[in-house]
Formats: C-alpha cells, sequence, structure tokens
C-alpha cells in the first residue's frame, strides 16, 4: 500500500529567498520605496492643482488627489514606507514648494493619511484581487476625509471657526459636511480610485516588484510592513488620530510656527508648478540610485 505525502507549501508559510529575492526588505530598500512614494504622489497631487474646479449648484466638484497612485505604491510595495512617504510628499512638492505651507498644521493631513493608506495597503492580501483592491480605495477617502470632516465639526461646535454655509441648501452643518463626504466618495474614491486601481493594481504585480529587487506579494503570506492585527494597533492608530486634532487646531488658534505664505504659483502663475516636477524628478532620480544599489547588493 503506498502512501501519499503532500508537503505544506502554504503562502503564508514561505521563509527565507524565493526566486533568489529575499522576503526581508534592507535599509536602502525602505528608503527607496519612501523616495519613489514621495515623488510619484507629489507629481500627481502637482498635476490635481491644474484640473479646475467644477461647480453643480451649491456644491463644488473637485478631485483631492488621485487615489490609484499611492494606493498601488502601498499594495505592491511596503505599505508602512509608501503610506508614509505619500503625505510628506504631497507636503514638500505641493504645499511647501508651491507658497502655501501651514507648518505644525501639515503634521494633521500627513497622519490622516498615512494612516488611510497603510490600513488600505494592508487589506490587499492579494494585489489580483479585484474586490480587495476597491475596497482598499473606498477605506483610503473614508478614512482621510472621516477624520478631517470631524476636526472640521469639531471646530465648528467648539467655536474656533465659523461654519461656511452653502447658498441654496439648508444651514446645516452636518449635511454640509455629509454631501462633501459623498462627493469625495464618488469623485476621489471610485472615478480616481477604485475604476484605475482594479486594473492597473493587478496589471504591475510581479513585474515591478523584481526591478526594484522585491519579492512580489504572494496571497496568504504576512505582509511585510502591513498594519498588525492587534488591539495595541488600534489603540495607536486612535491615538495618531487625536493628535491629528490637535495639530489641525494649531491653525484655528493662530499658531503660525513653520508656516510659508508667499503664494509663489499665484505670483508667476501656472509655470512654477515646474519647480516642483522638477524637484520631484530629482527625487525619482535618487530612488533610482537606490534601487540600482539595492539591486547591486542582493546580487552580491
Amino acid at each position: 500500500m503506498s502512501q501519499t505525502t503532500v508537503p505544506d507549501e502554504r503562502a503564508g508559510r514561505l521563509r527565507g529567498t524565493a526566486a533568489g529575492i529575499r522576503r526581508d526588505l534592507s535599509g536602502s530598500q525602505k528608503l527607496m520605496i519612501f523616495v519613489l512614494s514621495m515623488a510619484l504622489s507629489g507629481v500627481a497631487n502637482i498635476v490635481i492643482e491644474v484640473i479646475p474646479e467644477v461647480s453643480i449648484g451649491p456644491v463644488d466638484v473637485s478631485v483631492s488627489y488621485f487615489v490609484f497612485v499611492p494606493l498601488t505604491l502601498v499594495a505592491l510595495l511596503n505599505p508602512f514606507w509608501a503610506a508614509l512617504g505619500a503625505p510628506v510628499g504631497e507636503v514638500i512638492f505641493v504645499d511647501l514648494l508651491m507658497g502655501d505651507f501651514s507648518g505644525l498644521a501639515e503634521i494633521e493631513g500627513i497622519i490622516q493619511m498615512f494612516l488611510a493608506l497603510f490600513i488600505a495597503g494592508s487589506m490587499i492580501r492579494n494585489p489580483k484581487n479585484r474586490l480587495q483592491i476597491a475596497l482598499a480605495a473606498v477605506t483610503v477617502v473614508v478614512i482621510d476625509k472621516a477624520l478631517s470632516d470631524i476636526v472640521d465639526l469639531s471646530k465648528v461646535w467648539i467655536g474656533v471657526e465659523d461654519a461656511e454655509f452653502v447658498e441654496g441648501l439648508p444651514e446645516s452643518i452636518l449635511l454640509l459636511e455629509g454631501i462633501g463626504f459623498a462627493v469625495d466618495i464618488l469623485i476621489t474614491g471610485v472615478l480616481f480610485g477604485v475604476i484605475p486601481a482594479i486594473w492597473l493594481i493587478p496589471a504591475l504585480h510581479g513585474r515591478i516588484e523584481p526591478l526594484l529587487g522585491m519579492r512580489p506579494r504572494v496571497p496568504g503570506e504576512p505582509i511585510q510592513g502591513s498594519a498588525p492585527r492587534t488591539g495595541l494597533f488600534v489603540g495607536v492608530a486612535l491615538a495618531l488620530a487625536v493628535a491629528s486634532f490637535f495639530f489641525a487646531f494649531l491653525e484655528a488658534w493662530d499658531v503660525t510656527l513653520g508656516t510659508v505664505d508667499t503664494d509663489w504659483l499665484g505670483e508667476y502663475g501656472s509655470g512654477w508648478l515646474w519647480v516642483g516636477v522638477g524637484a520631484a524628478a530629482i527625487a525619482f532620480l535618487v530612488g533610482v540610485a537606490l534601487v540600482k544599489l539595492s539591486r547591486n547588493k542582493t546580487e552580491d
């Protein structure tokens, strides 16, 4: 009687190397992901600066950011470092270089977007699964805009800011924030998040990771740099959210430490956007150099 044995080869138990590529990332690879995320997200947000806002009656319809750009990075690369680089890139290449930098108040947006992308990137355990990608894209907008709306509501309820009502709508701050929230999910989350991401992420999966000296994400395998599913992480995330509220209130309290208000974009026109593009290109070249360095180390 023969006995058939089935080796335990579940993806979740893979260790060491695969196809000559180590699973654990080096310090230069983490820095590379951070820099590339900064550069690509910076360029994406510069493009948004030239997109005009459209008003439909009393409601303003605009694109907050291209969700699919940072989502692709957190879905395919290390979620932590890609999520951290994206909001930092927006602050450096858009806010700071355009002369509209709010100083310490900018930390609010960095924390909120980092949490949104970090959680969303950790949700995509299979980059070929379009349902996971779609849910992650919407999750980015829900977390980011929900925290932002809570801050805005808190400012009005506490009395540090006055509500800006829209002509033609009832004077209800909850209604206004709700309409804005729904528009953001539809435009930013679905149109510029879900639709391009469900095509782009599966198409790039397994193609760009080896170029960066990284192992592609394997379904069932623990994700390097993902959000831990523990109560401690939930507590830390809530603490960061509360901390973002504090930094948001600094601007309302007229704390202007580190602010830059020169409006170079208004002074020099849209041509000044090329300054941000040039700076992002330099950062991208730095990322490419780090890629080559990492690949050389991997080959050695």
